[in-house]
């Protein structure tokens, strides 16, 4: 404005309600995400392939959860219980629980297996109390555990005292559903047979899924996904489901995958 505006002009001025939408997309950021402890991914389901069954009841226990929580209050039905990925490494669960924060709305908390671990006595409890703490400030939150085994070791091995003092701290928070209203925990693992038993009761983790190796279809719904989220030019000549039915492809993880199409451009895709 190199111009001062009159008094007419002024009088015309007026606030609408596009700034506001507009405002709250970029410019104004909700104070809790300023520390930086929580976001909402920008992982869509379109970059998952397959696991169509996997999204349908994530969809029902967590994501309809958070957006129409009235029905679920009508009914009486309590959906606060947590979620367990189980699977071999590189199938994708760190991205579905990233998919279903996003699918919601939810703020997400990423917990990485050991950094909760702390040789000073008390500081791995007061850990999982603080983390548990923030996710109830940002509620609806999804708080993800990845490599949950790290943390939950079966108690009763030789020098797993640090681990225990831990796991006890975090069947305390599980069990009390009623206090982390909004709060959804999701744990992801390789070694489900590590996990102590009394974390895989129903009530905390209790919803167990398994997150098989790609079948051949899956496959091919995976390289499309790559390709689209990775936007990288490819020939016509290319016939990515004739590629996925490959025998060098059975038992390919979606890591693998991925690391196939990033050679392609060194030659090495097909």
């Amino acid at each position: 404005m190199k111009h001062p505006l009159d008094k007419h002009e002024v009088q015309r001025l007026s606030i609408i309600m596009d700034y506001f939408e507009e405002a709250i997309k970029d410019i104004v950021q909700p104070s809790l995400r300023r520390e930086g402890f929580s976001s909402v991914p920008d992982v869509t389901w379109a970059c998952v392939g397959g696991l169509d069954s996997l999204k349908k009841e994530l969809n029902r226990s967590i994501v309809r959860c958070i957006k129409y929580p009235e029905f679920y209050k009508k009914f009486g039905v309590n959906m606060q219980a947590g979620v367990l990925l189980f699977g071999p490494p590189g199938c994708g669960k760190t991205l579905i629980a990233k998919a279903v924060a996003h699918d919601a709305g939810a703020n997400f908390i990423h917990i990485k297996g050991p950094e909760g671990l702390n040789k000073y006595v008390g500081e791995s409890e007061a850990y999982i109390r603080r983390t548990f703490a923030r996710a109830r400030l940002n509620s609806p939150c999804i708080l993800f555990f990845d490599e949950i085994d790290a943390l939950t070791t079966k108690r009763g091995m030789e020098g797993a005292w640090v681990v225990e003092r831990l796991l006890n701290q975090l069947l305390i928070e599980l069990d009390g559903a009623d206090q982390r209203e909004g709060v959804y925990v999701i744990g992801a693992t390789n070694r489900i047979d590590v996990i102590d038993d009394a974390l895989l009761r129903p009530g905390r983790l209790g919803q167990k899924y398994f997150v098989p190796l790609p079948s051949a279809n899956e496959r091919h719904s995976i390289l499309k996904a790559l390709i689209c989220s990775q936007r990288k030019p490819v020939s016509c000549t290319v016939d990515l489901d004739a590629f996925a039915r490959r025998a060098e492809c059975n038992n390919l993880s979606g890591a693998d995958l991925a690391s196939l199409g990033g050679r392609s451009s060194q030659g090495s895709f097909g």
